[in-house]
């Protein structure tokens, strides 16, 4: 007979994303003055600028629920199944049209706007090297949906239902954060659009996975753009 693992009272909370936000905004910072003040080349200020947040983002949600919870497999739900990567494709594709949506309104109110991934593609083609704009394309289509959706429909979203807030509350909640932390003004709208959509692929597959997968369809098309040097056709 083949025992299942006895699941524990998991230790961290709410303060452990105050850390996970705190320190991806902080390790950026750090990092874009540090390699200021060495004058490092430009490609190696945009692409560690832009990795350094990851290691709070992605770092603390997996090592704070292995040392006090039970693994983010568990407490995070981070899972992926085939069925959960089908809703994952097709909310990404929901959220996708959302953004497009939100962003001719925002445009047509505020005038047109870019975004931050934009422009440092735009500095980065400057330079005339593919393979660092292909570099930067990978970051925006795999690696920030894991880093982002660990920190946000993982360890934000896991915390919130650990301390009793709603399903509903905890999607709104996380999806305001997600647009704030950005900290750029004239995307809000968008960004907000993309993480409502997000938080209910995560709730209704039950699958961190998902929404990962979801978030990696959103950011395709404009890693695609960044590459071709199309930055300002990004969403």
């Amino acid at each position: 007979m083949i025992e299942t693992p006895q699941v524990k009272s998991a230790r961290w909370g709410l303060w452990d994303v105050l850390i996970t936000l705190g320190g991806a905004l902080v390790l950026g910072v750090a990092a874009a003055l540090l390699l200021g003040a060495l004058a490092a080349p430009l490609a190696w200020q945009l692409l560690v600028g832009g990795l350094a947040p990851w290691v709070a983002l992605a770092g603390w949600p997996l090592f704070i629920t292995s040392v006090r919870g039970n693994g983010p497999r568990i407490d995070l739900s981070l899972n992926l199944s085939w069925r959960d990567a089908g809703w994952g494709v097709v909310g990404g594709g929901i959220a996708l049209i959302a953004a497009l949506v939100v962003a001719v309104i925002t445009a047509a109110i505020f005038g047109e706007f870019t975004s931050a991934a934009g422009e440092v593609a735009a500095e980065l083609a400057g330079l005339g090297n593919v393979w660092l704009l292909i570099a930067f394309g990978l970051m925006i289509a795999v690696g920030a949906p894991i880093a982002e959706e660990l920190a946000f429909r993982g360890l934000f979203f896991a915390a919130l239902r650990k301390h009793g807030v709603g399903p509903v509350l905890s999607i709104a909640i996380t999806a305001v954060a997600f647009a704030l932390f950005h900290l750029e003004p004239a995307r809000i709208g968008v960004l907000l659009s993309i993480g409502l959509v997000l938080g209910i692929v995560r709730l209704r597959t039950g699958s961190l996975g998902a929404a990962m997968v979801a978030h990696g369809v959103v950011n395709a098309p404009a890693a695609v753009f960044l590459i071709l040097g199309l930055p300002g056709v990004a969403p």
